[in-house]
């Protein structure tokens, strides 16, 4: 099984492929600016999903599933106003929504996506 990794760090790829399969894998996405508020960084998180698939040779109408993770629950229809604006009709995939305690205090929305190629 070969693995490509792409942006590969000290603790993780931001993007892995594996051509094989058909699939790609995200890490997490975070904000570049975490000072911004929710609307503003799931903005920049979708961004920046959406360079990753194109580097992969993917795009967001071959997401398979996301996982959104929340540190406050109180965000959620704002980020949901973002994402419905930003997901394809009829190319909706598999997702789940979390609450849960973020690396760093500012973060107000992290995202994983797995996608077909």
């Amino acid at each position: 099984m070969t693995l490509e990794r792409r942006h590969v760090g000290k603790r993780l790829s931001e993007l892995v492929i594996h051509r094989a399969s058909g699939l790609c894998w995200l890490a997490g996405q975070v904000a570049d600016d975490p000072k911004a508020d929710v609307t503003g960084q799931t903005r920049q998180v979708l961004a920046q999903i959406d360079r990753l698939l194109a580097e992969a040779g993917s795009d967001k109408t071959k997401i398979a599933s996301a996982t959104i993770y929340l540190p406050d629950m109180a965000d959620f229809a704002a980020m949901n106003a973002v994402w419905e604006a930003w997901v394809p009709a009829g190319a909706t995939p598999a997702r789940a929504t979390v609450q849960a305690k973020l690396a760093g205090p500012d973060y107000r929305i992290e995202i994983q996506v797995v996608a077909a190629l």
